[in-house]
């Protein structure tokens, strides 16, 4: 059984991710009114910009330490240079601290790495001195020697976070993804993150990516260097909480 540290360890390092498709403003309220009593804050909220500023009130409201975050050039990783840099520039006006940006992978799977370079230059200038956790969505990358590309060059362009998925494709966080991605991050020559999101949904799952941050790194997993993507694992650790407390 996971004990109670652990456990508040991890609730810590969780960004809660909400990012429902055709979601609104009603579904979103209740939503947010269901997190109101739990007893530790995540890391982080992460939901579509059009929520960003009614996100903001409730963690304000409710006095959490809970950063804000949201999703840009999401999910396909398609859109224009100018249209995320445009997608950024709005967030950061509606109050977002933390932006989770889609790599452009297919130009990488394409062998377009020169263009991979200059959009992540583009998007750390935009986001100024904000949290960029770059999405390279691993499942896509069809080779281990992929993924190691991605994460260099998002360590490259400055990034606080290398992301592993969005999330919205069949493939999510695999323990080798995982693996490829902290080995970089390790011998990167400095502080970088590492988000593990995409299918993350139990207790012990979360646990064994904690594991091997802290095995492959050597630093303890903190919210400053480890998050967790998850949308129902906030509910159910608060609820493992509530119950070892009572």
């Amino acid at each position: 059984m996971t004990n109670q540290l652990k456990l508040q360890q991890l609730v810590k390092l969780l960004d809660l991710t909400r990012l429902t498709d055709d979601d609104h403003v009603d579904a979103m309220a209740l939503w947010l009114q269901q997190q109101s009593d739990a007893p530790f804050s995540p890391a982080a909220f992460c939901v579509y910009p059009q929520f960003l500023q009614q996100t903001r009130q409730f963690i304000q409201q409710h006095a959490m330490p809970a950063k804000l975050a949201t999703v840009v050039n999401f999910p396909s990783g398609e859109l224009s240079i100018d249209n995320v840099v445009a997608e950024i520039k709005a967030a950061l006006a509606d109050g977002a601290e933390e932006i989770d940006c889609v790599l452009p992978y297919r130009l990488l799977l394409a062998g377009r790495c020169q263009e991979v370079k200059e959009f992540l230059s583009i998007v750390r200038q935009a986001c100024s001195t904000q949290c960029l956790k770059v999405i390279i969505e691993s499942g896509e990358l069809s080779t281990p020697q992929q993924i190691i590309k991605a994460t260099e060059l998002v360590i490259d362009s400055g990034a606080e976070f290398v992301k592993s998925s969005t999330g919205k494709v069949p493939i999510g966080i695999t323990t080798e993804a995982a693996r490829n991605i902290l080995t970089v991050i390790a011998g990167a020559g400095r502080p970088v993150g590492f988000k593990a999101s995409g299918g993350v949904r139990t207790v012990s799952q979360a646990v064994e990516l904690v594991t091997m941050y802290e095995q492959i790194t050597g630093q303890l997993a903190q919210p400053e260097f480890m998050r967790i993507g998850a949308s129902t694992l906030f509910g159910e650790i608060n609820l493992l909480l509530k119950t070892t407390n009572a």
